[in-house]
């Protein structure tokens, strides 16, 4: 879990950051294609780490997406969002929201504006710009392609960059950051699997 206090060992003051760098999340578990690949190469900085969640859906891709493009609701599925405001926009690339999170988590508000809604690609993006947490220059890609070999069934695949908060690691940040993506990703199969057993009946 991500401190919230900062570590006053004095060698995290005296030890030099890595150079910024390319992070490509490696997919060796589950073939994602180039296509799709792409769109998680990030540049990292000096104190950032960046990471990948892989969730398969037994849901069409038009199911899964029709939750995921939602900007104005991800308390839809992500369980750790209580609210959410649009501050300005439509929905549309530029929209900026402020999301409400559940106690119990060392944050309270997170803004957060959408960089990529790809309705044919189906690729979503937001950057988080201000608000009352730790996670800064947070940034998350999210994607869906359709699964090799599972009929109507779809891969959702998330990556983010992020700073390494004062006093934590890079593994305890990533470690933290994608509990959270992956009981998200979790939710959203449940939600869009509830939805495909709907529309079949």
């Amino acid at each position: 879990m991500l401190s919230t206090k900062p570590n006053s060992s004095p060698h995290l003051h005296t030890t030099t950051p890595p150079p910024a760098h390319n992070c490509n999340p490696p997919f060796s578990t589950t073939p994602v294609p180039d296509s799709v690949a792409r769109h998680h190469s990030h540049t990292v900085g000096p104190n950032q780490c960046c990471s990948a969640v892989i969730q398969p859906i037994v849901a069409p891709v038009s199911t899964v997406w029709s939750v995921v493009r939602q900007f104005d609701n991800p308390q839809a599925y992500k369980s750790f969002v209580k609210s959410c405001h649009v501050l300005d926009g439509e929905g549309d690339v530029g929209t900026l929201r402020e999301v409400h999170v559940v106690s119990g988590l060392p944050a309270a508000t997170s803004r957060e504006r959408l960089e990529i809604l790809d309705e044919e690609q189906h690729v979503l993006s937001f950057k988080v710009v201000g608000g009352d947490h730790r996670l800064s220059n947070y940034k998350s890609v999210t994607t869906l392609h359709s699964a090799p070999g599972h009929g109507s069934g779809t891969v959702v695949v998330e990556s983010y960059v992020v700073d390494i908060p004062s006093g934590n690691t890079r593994e305890d940040t990533c470690v933290f950051v994608d509990t959270i993506v992956r009981c998200n990703l979790q939710s959203l199969a449940k939600m869009a699997e509830d939805m495909a057993s709907q529309n079949r009946s």
